[in-house]
């Protein structure tokens, strides 16, 4: 069985609720994602940053972090996928890496990878430098249509968590 195989397992696992067998699972592949996620290859790296998610390991946030910083999109978007995923059930993933999900937000050059940036800040408790940030992408007609809706979209339902005080 390859990495991407145990990380699709793990999520089948994860979402019929096996935490057990889930367990097992990360203790068999712990030091085989860590080899990944530090391979030379891209490709490598994108399947580990993404399985952090699948094997719903909040224990690798910081190897998670650093593929918010890889070079390549494809590492990146998969470590936004990750986020995306553990901040599900728990807003302090994205919380805890709020300026990091805005400087990739602004100045990342993948579109793809800054429209996922938006969709793991919706997961972030409703703050107002957030709010702040993504009306402004949303008002922006320099940018891409598609990240300007995301932006829009993502801003309104953090505004409406917020409540009153919300932008």
């Amino acid at each position: 069985m390859s990495l991407l195989e145990a990380a699709a397992r793990a999520d089948e696992l994860a979402q019929s609720g096996a935490e057990r067998e889930l367990a097992t699972l990360r203790q068999e592949w712990d030091d085989e994602l860590e080899a990944a996620a530090r391979s030379a290859d891209y490709r490598d790296r994108a399947v580990a940053y993404r399985a952090i998610g699948q094997f719903r390991f909040r224990q690798k946030l910081e190897l998670l972090r650093r593929g918010l910083e890889d070079e390549s999109p494809a590492a990146r978007g998969s470590a936004l996928l990750s986020v995306q995923l553990l901040s599900k059930e728990s807003p302090s993933v994205v919380n805890g890496i709020r300026p990091l999900l805005h400087s990739i937000l602004t100045t990342d050059g993948n579109q793809a990878v800054r429209r996922l940036a938006i969709l793991c800040l919706r997961n972030g408790s409703p703050q107002r430098e957030t709010i702040v940030l993504l009306n402004g992408l949303a008002e922006d007609d320099e940018q891409d249509s598609e990240l300007r809706k995301a932006a829009r979209t993502v801003s309104a339902e953090l505004k409406k968590r917020a409540g009153p005080k919300g932008g």
